[in-house]
């Protein structure tokens, strides 16, 4: 992908990273007046808000659309602060560039669906906006990267990525799993690519946005995208996920900025020795994933030569209590041991498979 680094996308950020924060939906116009002012700070640097609203349910507020656009204009031109839109159609590209909105993004909801996101990069072609792409609901990198494509493709330089979580069967404490190892991926790949975090639609409570928000610092985003509302408990959607704008403020002045690099010689040189450790260990550690890998191969002989199923329902059961113990009593946690063993079996069933064919 081309892309244009985010010092050059015009906002004045003075080195901070992006702040984004406004509310979930535009409800009237002294709504989104009052949480604009009262979200002017250094550390905010775009205001926004949603006028189309794509929700699970019929007949449930899905945004006040066009005349949302008009609000936001006047929020711009009264703080001069930029504005930001959701978008999920060319006829919604259409009309946030007309009411001159600065920066558009693409929902997890549209971003899953290349069809959608292919009409949103034809009708941006041949504007300078700034485009930022939420993950799609589902754990899908490359689906949220060939969306990415899609828009990059159609000329668009000022691109970004929004974090904000997928959706899980799995029991966890946010309302969207933050599988940060998801964007950390997308970072590797495209270490020019700015990441925007939303802590609002990962955590689904204010509680948690502070927390979240620092994380995503740790690991080095870009920025935040905070829903804030002057009034949350009586917002007409995700109400106890925004904060007040006071309370926004607040939350990006507490955030602790880390440095990129050890400065001090003598931690780099112990930085330097404990990675060489971690080397050597890796190394130790897929020589004896090998030689675990063969004698499985050993036993996946023996079944077909015996013309045994190759999945042991009891076998594997008895490995994930006992390796699962193992490791707890060796400070890992529940869920690191689990997902190493269930990717060893899936490839010592997948090897198995092949040879009793």
């Amino acid at each position: 992908m081309k892309l244009m680094s985010m010092d050059k996308w015009g906002l004045n950020t003075n080195g901070m990273p992006l702040g984004i924060a406004g509310p979930c939906s535009a409800e009237t116009e002294q709504q989104m007046l009052d949480t604009a002012e009262g979200l002017k700070h250094k550390n905010i640097h775009v205001f926004r808000a949603g006028v189309w609203k794509p929700r699970t349910r019929p007949n449930s507020f899905e945004g006040v659309g066009e005349i949302g656009l008009e609000w936001l204009a006047k929020v711009k031109k009264q703080t001069k602060i930029p504005v930001a839109t959701e978008v999920a159609s060319a006829e919604h590209v259409r009309l946030a560039i007309k009411h001159g909105i600065d920066v558009l993004w693409i929902g997890a909801r549209t971003s899953v669906n290349p069809f959608a996101v292919q009409e949103i990069a034809d009708a941006l072609r041949g504007s300078d906006k700034i485009v930022l792409v939420k993950n799609p609901i589902n754990p899908d990198l490359e689906l949220w990267i060939g969306a990415m494509e899609r828009i990059n493709q159609a000329g668009i330089k000022k691109l970004g990525a929004i974090h904000r979580g997928f959706s899980t069967y799995e029991k966890v404490n946010f309302r969207n799993a933050p599988k940060w190892q998801i964007p950390i991926e997308l970072k590797r790949r495209y270490p020019d690519l700015p990441i925007i975090c939303d802590p609002s639609h990962i955590g689904g409570s204010r509680d948690l946005i502070f927390e979240i928000s620092q994380t995503a610092l740790n690991l080095e985003m870009h920025g935040l995208m905070i829903e804030s509302h002057v009034d949350p408990n009586c917002a007409l959607s995700d109400a106890k996920q925004q904060v007040k704008p006071i309370v926004a403020r607040e939350i990006t002045e507490k955030l602790l900025l880390r440095n990129h690099d050890l400065k001090g010689k003598g931690h780099l040189n112990q930085l330097k020795n404990l990675r060489d450790q971690i080397d050597e260990l890796d190394h130790i550690l897929i020589s004896v994933f090998a030689q675990r890998m063969d004698r499985v191969n050993d036993i996946g002989k023996l079944k077909k030569e015996d013309n045994v199923a190759v999945l042991q329902s009891d076998r594997w059961s008895e490995i994930l209590e006992d390796r699962t113990s193992l490791g707890l009593k060796s400070g890992m946690s529940e869920i690191f041991i689990k997902k190493i063993f269930e990717a060893i079996h899936q490839e010592s069933i997948n090897k198995q498979i092949v040879i009793v064919k």
